[in-house]
Order: C-alpha cells, then structure tokens, then sequence
C-alpha cells in the first residue's frame, strides 16, 4: 500500500497549477473478519480497501475531498484528476479560512510494525475449540492498517501495524451476557485461556437468581472494560483546547476552580505506546507523550491545528477532534488477586452502559451496569445484579472516592469497525471506589 501511496502522490503533483499546494492523507487495510454465533463462525471474509483525503489549497482558501481508492494505477488517476477538476472549480468560490494551519516544514517517517499475526485458520480454531458447548458471539478482526500523509512541500510519512482484536461474550439468557474482549499484535493461547476461563467462571455465576438493590451508595471494583467507557464519556470536551477555551469542558471545575483528582491518577496520550500513527491530517508530528492529567491536577490539552490558530498557541498533533487516540492510565499499586478481598462486600462492575453527561459542568455522568455485573460478599461473587442506573461525577469517581488502582492493566482495543478499524486503544488498570451512587 505504501508503493501505492507514493505513485497516488506523484499523480497529484502533476495536476497541480500554479501556487496550488495538497495535503493528502492515505488510510488502508488488509484485515479477516469473521463473525461468532453459538460458538461457530456464520461469516467470515477479507477486507482491502484503501481512502484518500485530499485537501487543495491556494492562499487561504482549501476545499476538501474523501474519496476510495481502487488500487488500480488508470482508474485511480482517472478519479483523481476529477477529483482535483472539481475541487479546483469550488476553491473560487470558499471563503478564505482565517483558521487554517499545515504543517509547512516537511519531513519524512516511517514506522513499520512487525507482523505477528496468526493465521486466520489458527486463530478461528482457537476460538471455536474454546466456545464449543457455549452461546460464544462476537466479532473477530485481524490484519494491517496503514496511514499515510503526504504533501506537494514534501512531506513523506508513513505508519503500518498489525493487531487483532476479538470482541466477544458468553450469553446465558435474555440480557445476561459475560462481555469481554482480547486484542493485541501476537496470539497468547495462555492469555486467551485465562481470558476465556474468567468470563465461563462468571457464566456460571450468571445462572443464580439475581439480586436486587435499592437505590444508595456502594463500594464497588471497576473493571478495565468499564472505565474505559467511563474515560470515552470524558473526552467529550473533557481534554479539548477549543472546549476549554469555551468553557464547554465537563472539567471546567478542575480549570477554574483547582479542583483535582485522586493523587494516583495520570492519565496520558500516549502515542509511542498505541496504534495510531505518530503523525495527523495536516502534518503535524503527533508527541510520544502528552501529559493530560498529573498526579489528579489537569496538566494539558490535546491541541489541533484549527484550535493552534485561532487561539495563537502551539498544536501537540492532536486530531480535530482533541480526543485521545492512545488513552494510558498509570498503574497502581494493588494487586489483581486482591480485588475482592479489598472489596469484601460491593459490586463488581465489568461493563457501564449508555453513558451520558446528567450535569456537564460539574462533569456528572449517568449510566446503566449492564452485562455481567455481580454482588460480591465476603470476597466472593455471589449473585448477578439486576440492571442499575448510576449517577456519579468524576471528581467523586476518580477523586475523593477512589481507594486503589490495580497493578496490572489491560491494553484495550477499540472494538469499532465502521468503514474501518478503530486505532484507538487504551491501558488502564481496574479500580476500588468507596462509594458509587446508585439511583436506580
């Protein structure tokens, strides 16, 4: 695909006139997909396909364009000299964008991730050995995913990687279902069997009655799977330069008001150690490491270009939308094997559900337990929990409540595959909070 991306950016060179200048962004995959149902494989293909990012440029004035690629050099030139036709007959017609900022001192990268992948074969028998006698459903992916940046002042920038992911649950019956995952760039037949061997030891507990609770507050241990559904719902504005500056950030209380966070807790952008490449749209390198949140004070912002601009300050790289793209959580200090004795009696949380902000300002956020969630007793799961609302705020959650961070974390994968796969990723540790509000 790299090969491809080079020839694409010549083309574009040729078709251009005058001072006209491209930012062009390539995005390609080569992946297998096969889809689960009661613990056999009811779909499975390949996938290549390959996008092209075109902005052109003239002064202050660009218009943009997203086209697919077919990988043949004449059909591809054919749509991209259209392509170009068409931009080039809007470009009069734009505004000028007091906004706009691109990288014009070019350089050259290039990362090639080691491929160590399974076979497709080997990979899908592993799963149905393990699934066989279960109600297994999930979606398996695997393959490369490449990203590319070029520009007619030079820029050369290249980024391939290799990962699987398998996101899966083992249901029992009506909403009872043990929601996991396992993803990561080489298959571990043993972490996958201790994988699968937690989420069976959780079936079984799935088939007890279910306890009900009133409506309080709990001790409770969430899970990496859920903070990090958590830790999306923040970046909403929560780690944004241009959110900040208009106040719209749910963390407005830790920028006006010094409000902080439990000590134990730094989170990062921790691009050297994610998927995404290590540079964006416009050119910008993306920094190994961007400080978000320092021992519970806020340290930064994610910043894109558009926000460098017009707030007059440095970008970091950040994509338009200031979101992580390679969330890392510092690990704690507790031991995995001694979350439920330290829990001794509260709910352990695998998943949270439908999250949403019921007070922004005071970054407040509700949502559902859902999948497989339990009561825990003397150390020990005992029941399932009926499905629960929640109301907390992070500054609760992830502050004055919070007792322990794991030692251990689990490196997650964005399980999303819409027009292609996520290269969003996160390492989080587990979580012993004193008190979790429950509604209803």
């Amino acid at each position: 695909m790299k090969a491809r991306f080079a020839e694409v950016t010549k083309e574009l060179r040729a078709l251009l006139r005058g001072d006209e200048a491209f930012l062009a962004s390539f995005s390609g995959e080569e992946a297998d997909f096969a889809r689960f149902n009661r613990g056999r494989v009811r779909q499975a293909g390949t996938v290549r396909q390959l996008f092209l990012a075109l902005d052109l440029v003239k002064g202050r004035r660009h218009v943009t364009a997203q086209l697919t690629l077919a990988g043949e050099r004449e059909q591809d030139r054919a749509r991209l000299a259209a392509t170009v036709a068409s931009l080039r007959e809007r470009l009069s017609f734009v505004p000028e964008d007091p906004h706009m900022l691109y990288s014009t001192d070019p350089w050259v990268s290039e990362s090639l991730g080691a491929n160590r992948l399974p076979e497709a074969g080997a990979a899908l028998e592993a799963i149905r050995g393990r699934g066989e006698g279960f109600d297994l459903v999930g979606i398996y992916a695997a393959g490369s995913m490449h990203s590319g940046f070029a520009s007619s002042l030079g820029h050369d920038l290249w980024s391939s990687r290799y990962t699987f992911h398998f996101d899966w649950s083992l249901y029992h019956e009506k909403d009872k279902a043990v929601k996991t995952s396992y993803a990561g760039f080489t298959w571990d037949a043993a972490g996958f069997e201790r994988k699968f061997a937690w989420a069976r030891e959780q079936l079984a507990v799935l088939s007890k009655p279910p306890v009900t609770l009133s409506p309080g507050h709990y001790r409770a241990y969430i899970a990496p799977a859920a903070l990090n559904d958590f830790l999306e719902t923040l970046s909403w504005g929560g780690f944004s330069l241009k959110a900040h500056r208009t106040r719209q950030t749910p963390l407005l209380r830790m920028i006006e008001e010094g409000a902080k966070l439990h000590p134990g807790f730094t989170l990062a952008e921790n691009t050297a150690g994610g998927v995404a490449p290590a540079f964006q749209a416009q050119g910008f390198p993306r920094p190994e490491r961007v400080e978000l949140i320092g021992r519970g004070a806020y340290r930064d912002c994610l910043i894109s270009p558009r926000s460098a601009k017009e707030y007059g300050v440095p970008t970091n790289g950040a994509q338009a939308s200031e979101t992580p793209l390679s969330y890392d959580l510092a690990a704690g200090t507790m031991p995995q094997s001694e979350v439920l004795p330290r829990l001794e009696r509260g709910l352990y949380i695998n998943n949270f559900w439908y999250l949403n902000y019921s007070d922004r300002p005071r970054c407040r956020v509700t949502g559902m337990t859902r999948f497989a969630t339990f009561w825990v007793e003397n150390g020990a799961i005992q029941a399932p929990v009926s499905v629960m609302r929640f109301d907390e705020t992070a500054y609760r959650l992830l502050g004055e409540r919070l007792s322990a961070l794991t030692r251990e974390r689990e490196f997650i994968f964005d399980a999303n595959t819409y027009g292609g796969r996520s290269q969003v990723t996160a390492l989080l540790p587990g979580l012993l909070v004193e008190d979790l509000t429950l509604t209803l």
